[in-house]
C-alpha cells in the first residue's frame, strides 16, 4: 500500500489530481479518527482534516518518498490539530462572560434505550476524560491518541512527532498516568 502512496504522491507532484484524491480517499478516515481524537469534536475534525490536506497538497513537494507517506500525513495532522485547538482556546478567552455561545453546550442523549442512570454514568465518564484529555500536553495527547486510538508503533509515532522511541514511550506512559489519575475516582464508585 505504501507504495501506491509514492507512486499516487509522484503522479500528482506531475500534475495527475485524481492521484492526490485517491491519497486523500485512502488516508481521510484514520485522518479523520485522529483529528476527532485530538479536538473532541466532529466538526472541528472535519475542519482540522480539510487543513492538513491543503498543506499536504500545498508541501507535497517536500516529500520524501522514501519516508512513510501516511506518517508524514499525521505529522501535519496533529499539527494542524494542535494548530486548531490553540486558535480556539484563544477565540475563547476573548468572549464575554455571557455569552451563551461560551456556556459549555447540553450533552444529548444518544438513546433513550440506556437506563437513565447509565447514561449520565457514561456522560460523566466522557466528560472526565475528555477533561484528563485536555489537561495533557500537546506531545503527551499526540502520542496517546497515535498510540492507543490510532494503533500506530512507537517508531510510527516517534516518526510522526519528531521523537526519540524511549521520549516517545515517556510521552506515553504520562499521558496514561495522568489518565488512570483521573479516572480513579471513578472507578471505585463503581466497585
Amino acid at each position: 500500500m505504501e507504495g501506491s502512496d509514492a507512486a499516487a504522491v509522484q503522479q500528482a507532484l506531475a500534475g495527475d489530481r485524481d492521484a492526490f484524491r485517491v491519497l486523500v480517499d485512502r488516508h481521510s478516515r484514520s485522518l479523520f479518527r485522529l483529528a476527532y481524537r485530538m479536538t473532541g469534536n466532529e466538526h472541528d475534525a472535519e475542519e482540522v482534516v480539510q487543513e492538513t490536506f491543503l498543506r499536504a497538497y500545498r508541501r507535497l513537494s517536500k516529500f520524501e518518498s522514501r519516508a512513510n507517506f501516511g506518517t508524514w500525513l499525521y505529522r501535519i495532522g496533529i499539527n494542524c490539530s494542535l494548530d486548531f485547538r490553540r486558535s480556539r482556546h484563544r477565540h475563547e478567552e476573548h468572549r464575554e462572560p455571557d455569552d451563551p455561545e461560551g456556556n459549555p453546550a447540553v450533552q444529548q442523549l444518544a438513546s433513550a434505550a440506556p437506563a437513565p442512570d447509565r447514561v449520565v454514568f457514561s456522560g460523566e465518564v466522557g466528560a472526565t476524560v475528555e477533561r484528563a484529555m485536555s489537561e495533557l500536553s500537546d506531545v503527551e495527547r499526540s502520542a496517546f491518541v497515535l498510540r492507543h486510538f490510532e494503533g500506530l508503533s512507537i517508531v510510527e509515532i516517534g516518526q510522526a512527532l519528531g521523537l526519540r522511541a524511549s521520549a516517545t514511550k515517556n510521552s506515553i506512559f504520562r499521558a496514561v498516568q495522568k489518565l488512570r489519575r483521573a479516572l480513579e475516582p471513578m472507578v471505585s464508585t463503581t466497585r
